[in-house]
């Protein structure tokens, strides 16, 4: 990121701050938050350029509370002071009309502390020229489609009690999909924030591996149980179900979530699951709404037991709880899951015979206080045999728990993790990511 760009806009964010502080009345509260981005889009189809352009955007959200009362605007930021300050003064007097009309909330958390921070990423991404030839030059003869998403990201938080933070990084994500005449495809993901053009190769290498597999005609396979080998990205998408009435406090103590059995002690997972939200790899702020900072490690599942929930200062206030800096919804940001010992090599041998899940997709619960999940598998999954990768399978739906795959029926984890990032690009680039290993699991349920 440039640094002249990134002190600008940090000196126009703080000038913000301090004159609302200025104009708020004594009995008044407020945060301000602000999400800022410089990105580079490029999207392939069939190893060509079908889009690309660059994104400059920003915007604020400003929260005034008085009386138990809150609500919020949201407005550009485009880092020219004038504008700016029009537009949030315009906001701050539009919710000061509007603030007594409003309901009390309860719950309402107001600033408090005076935490702050500043993370400043720095990466290694390629230059706007760069992209397109880089990318496309190990897939030139396949039917590649893809997006390409890079560039500086910056959110910063400022509140009424003297609260401040700000996080930038340089980040990119390749979100892509390789395709076989007959209509099947290899989907990959490749992000981080230093382009590593060593470990692409590799990257579109296996992608490419795959694709010769997929040639075999598919096998299909009728309903039942089968030993499972679950990549990593499979992995991620199992376990983010968690932030969906899984780890949330308050889904506890609502009685929605899926690990309310072990919360009770009646159940427990493997003893070699492990679960922790990790903001030590600095991929996205440990800031939250409220300018609360989490700590750098919360432990959530220990030797299968769950240890610790997310908590936020909204729940913690209304079920007499600790907060422990979760976020509004009281979902996974960073979540880390522990290594077991199953290598590489050894990833088809200890399968034997069963089935090689690459992804996952239209994942649900289908009965959460059981933690059942249902789905489909999906790109690149294949039937092995003694070993050997024979075939690949036509889709299969699922439906099993997380007490028996995360339980009884868990073989290993393997001695290797993969980051699978955040690819979403909805109102703004999304952050962050799992870091997941990849998993052996015996008599999964395939149910159609």
């Amino acid at each position: 990121m440039k640094i002249d760009e990134l002190s600008n806009l940090e000196i126009s964010f703080n000038r913000l701050i301090e004159t609302l502080l200025n104009k708020k009345a004594d009995s008044e509260h407020f945060t301000i938050k602000l999400h800022s981005e410089r990105s580079q889009f490029t999207r392939f189809n069939h190893a060509k350029v079908r889009q690309t352009g660059c994104v400059a955007d920003g915007w604020i959200e400003l929260n005034l509370m008085q009386d138990r009362r809150n609500s919020f605007r949201q407005f550009p930021f485009t880092g020219n002071w004038e504008i700016d300050w029009q537009a949030a003064y315009n906001a701050f007097k539009e919710l000061r009309e509007e603030l007594p009309y409003l309901p009390a909330d309860p719950y309402l958390v107001l600033p408090s502390g005076t935490n702050t921070s500043r993370e400043i990423h720095s990466g290694k991404l390629l230059t706007a020229e760069a992209v397109v030839p880089t990318v496309l030059e190990q897939v030139a003869e396949l039917d590649f489609a893809g997006i390409y998403a890079g560039g500086s990201v910056i959110q910063g938080y400022g509140d009424s009690s003297g609260q401040k933070h700000l996080f930038a990084t340089d980040t990119f994500t390749l979100d892509y999909s390789i395709f076989t005449t007959s209509g099947q495809a290899v989907k990959g993901t490749f992000a981080g924030s230093d382009w590593d053009s060593t470990a692409y190769t590799a990257k579109i290498s296996d992608a490419k591996r795959q694709i010769e597999l997929l040639s075999h005609s598919p096998k299909e396979l009728p309903r039942g149980n089968y030993k499972t080998y679950f990549a990593p990205t499979a992995v991620s998408d199992l376990l983010m179900m968690l932030s969906w009435g899984g780890v949330s406090e308050a889904d506890i103590q609502q009685g929605n979530s899926a690990l309310a059995a072990i919360s009770r002690q009646e159940k427990q997972l493997s003893r070699l699951f492990n679960l922790k939200e990790n903001f030590q790899r600095g991929l996205v702020p440990r800031f939250n709404e409220w300018g609360e900072m989490a700590a750098p490690e919360i432990p959530i599942i220990e030797k299968g037991m769950l240890v610790n929930t997310l908590v936020n200062s909204r729940t913690a206030k209304e079920y007499e709880k600790n907060a422990n800096g979760a976020n509004g919804n009281e979902s996974l940001r960073a979540p880390e899951v522990s290594v077991g010992n199953l290598a590489f090599e050894q990833i088809l041998p200890s399968l034997d015979t069963g089935l090689y899940v690459s992804n996952l997709h239209y994942l649900n619960w289908s009965d959460r206080p059981t933690g059942r999940i249902t789905g489909m598998t999906r790109y690149a999954c294949f039937w092995v045999e003694k070993g050997e990768i024979i075939a690949p399978i036509e889709n299969l739906r699922f439906d099993d728990s997380l007490y028996r795959f995360w339980g009884e029926n868990l073989i290993d984890f393997t001695n290797f993790q993969e980051f699978i990032p955040e690819v979403g690009t909805y109102e703004s680039r999304q952050l962050g990511g799992s870091m997941v290993p990849g998993m052996l699991v015996e008599d999964f349920t395939y149910t159609l």
